[in-house]
């Protein structure tokens, strides 16, 4: 059993592995090269508890906003999210949160995010929490969300010294209208 020390240095690991500014630069000019429409995606991660006000003082989960800009073909497209992870006994465990309200969905920043009552953070109700297990300090996991009764989103991510990899998917009636056969490979910006 692992005492709240450990806990918290697995969760502090785990957290330094995903904040920061990452980018698929490499990638993307391996995929141009190739002739293969692939995006330049970039993730900004960025830790936020000091934006909630009225956390616990023994709380002990980080949430986390994602902000996420993809351009293909010229077309670019931001989306941001706001996540909690927290240390399960198995692992890390991924909850989504919606964007507070009165936030604007198409714009809103780390740097945008006004304090925000704990209280008032509402859980996703559609996504279901992903587990990241370790190993060997890579962190793995993911879910399948069933969003609607015909649309299911796909989510699976590695998490190293190297960077994130992550693969999503978005099908509907079966068909995927979102997604690549490859995962977007971050490094580090």
């Amino acid at each position: 059993m692992l005492n709240s020390k450990e806990k918290k240095s697995n969760l502090e690991m785990f957290i330094k592995l995903i904040t920061g500014h990452f980018n698929n630069k490499e990638q993307f000019e391996e995929m141009q090269k190739s002739g293969r429409v692939y995006p330049y995606a970039e993730h900004v991660n960025t830790v936020c508890n000091d934006k909630i006000k009225n956390l616990s003082v023994d709380f002990q989960g980080k949430f986390l906003v994602e902000e996420s800009y993809y351009e293909t073909n010229g077309k670019k497209h931001a989306s941001s999210h706001i996540f909690l992870f927290t240390e399960e006994k198995e692992g890390i465990l991924l909850s989504s949160y919606e964007i507070p309200a009165g936030a604007d969905k198409n714009t809103f920043t780390y740097d945008s995010m006004l304090p925000v009552e704990y209280s008032e953070l509402k859980k996703s109700e559609k996504f279901t929490p992903a587990l990241y297990l370790e190993n060997d300090g890579v962190w793995e996991g993911g879910s399948t969300s069933q969003f609607t009764p015909v649309m299911k989103f796909k989510l699976w991510e590695r998490f190293s010294e190297t960077g994130l990899e992550v693969a999503e998917s978005m099908e509907v009636n079966g068909k995927r209208t979102f997604g690549y056969d490859v995962p977007i490979l971050y490094k580090r910006a």
